[in-house]
């Protein structure tokens, strides 16, 4: 089974993208879930019908569903965080302690994500289509399944975890293999060719590249048709406006890029129902699988090379020219911060003994120097 996560900054289209992109796999005889996580709720409009919280068929192959994350919490979450209020509580803490540590920021998204797992292996499904919200609330909702085992870590240091605790840990381990395993997992962000767009974008694949998430592709959405030798101001307007977009997109090419890209035409009539989305999905793939890996995914995060006086260590993290990166070393651990979003990254044994003594980028991600830390 393979999993297709579609997000972006709002308003870019991902929605529409990630509907179009379900309905030609169902298209092809592959039976398919696209699921939505969005609080917008606007997969139903796309498809011009209701849509529940349970699969309901769209189309032959095709189901779809809405997850209602609040629904979760109130369900879901209320009998767990009352075994970790009575756990804490035997553990010797204060009642209203134990209360605070109990108030998981994020855990709608993290139910969320839990039950776009388990619809996936509870159908027949041979792909699962999911569009995530925007880009802010898709990257919290991709790092809490390491955050919150972060948590429960802390907590069993107090004292312990009961049976249900170490159930609910052991799933989160489940989710974060899921999600770096790029055999099965890949987001494919949407953009529109607009610079504040695209440094939104160059930005989500640095955090995606830290947290060990695989992107397979970029889709351009909203480029305004070529108007050819057509006359008067609109084709005027039409020229320039093309002309902003094609220089966007040769600094997407310069970035290195350019073999991850795939376009979509702004459409004159909203694409809404079976139909137009097909439409689209023809544009966007024509006669390629849509879930080929046409795009150069994200690189290992790290690979190592012998040098004259060390080793050098590749780390595949796309920068921004204007990212902020600091490195430090945390006991055997690299700490890497770009952009203020921070991960610690287990170093191979061989580089452990060693000190950084320098560090450089460039299209490919960050070079760190290491010698041994008694060399000169």
């Amino acid at each position: 089974m393979r999993i297709l996560l579609f997000t972006g900054k709002g308003g870019v289209g991902k929605t529409t993208l990630a509907a179009a992109t379900a309905a030609s796999l169902a298209a092809r005889g592959r039976k398919t879930l696209v699921v939505s996580t969005d609080p917008a709720h606007s997969l139903g409009d796309a498809f011009a019908t209701e849509l529940g919280a349970e699969p309901s068929e769209v189309d032959a192959s095709l189901h779809a569903a809405q997850i209602d994350s609040r629904a979760l919490v109130d369900d879901a979450w209320a009998e767990l965080r009352g075994q970790l209020r009575g756990l804490l509580a035997g553990a010797g803490i204060d009642a209203l302690d134990a209360e605070e540590l109990t108030v998981v920021p994020g855990v709608d998204e993290l139910l969320a994500l839990t039950e776009v797992r388990r619809l996936a292996e509870a159908g027949p499904w041979e792909n699962v289509v999911v569009d995530c919200g925007p880009t802010a609330e898709t990257l919290r909702l991709l790092s809490l399944p390491e955050a919150v085992s972060g948590y429960l870590g802390r907590l069993r240091g107090r004292g312990g975890l009961g049976r249900s605790v170490r159930r609910f840990a052991t799933h989160l381990a489940g989710l974060r293999t899921l999600l770096t395993d790029p055999s099965v997992t890949t987001v494919r962000l949407v953009l529109t060719p607009e610079r504040l767009v695209v440094a939104e974008t160059r930005r989500t694949l640095s955090s995606l590249a830290l947290r060990g998430i695989a992107v397979d592709g970029l889709i351009v959405n909203r480029l305004m048709p070529a108007p050819g030798r057509m006359p008067g101001s609109a084709a005027a307007w039409l020229r320039t406006r093309r002309a902003q977009q094609d220089a966007v997109l040769t600094e997407l090419t310069e970035a290195g890029l350019e073999r991850s890209l795939r376009r979509v035409e702004h459409r004159a009539v909203e694409p809404v129902g079976l139909p137009a989305l097909l439409e689209i999905a023809g544009d966007l793939y024509g006669t390629e699988d849509p879930l080929a890996r046409s795009a150069r995914p994200v690189a290992p995060l790290l690979s190592v090379a012998e040098t004259e006086g060390g080793h050098e260590l590749r780390v595949g993290v796309p920068l921004t020219r204007s990212a902020k990166v600091d490195l430090a070393r945390v006991g055997d651990d690299l700490a890497i911060t770009v952009d203020g979003v921070r991960r610690l990254i287990a170093l191979p044994e061989l580089l452990r003994p060693c000190r950084i003594t320098g560090a450089e980028s460039d299209s490919a991600g960050l070079v760190v120097q290491l010698e041994p830390a008694g060399g000169a």
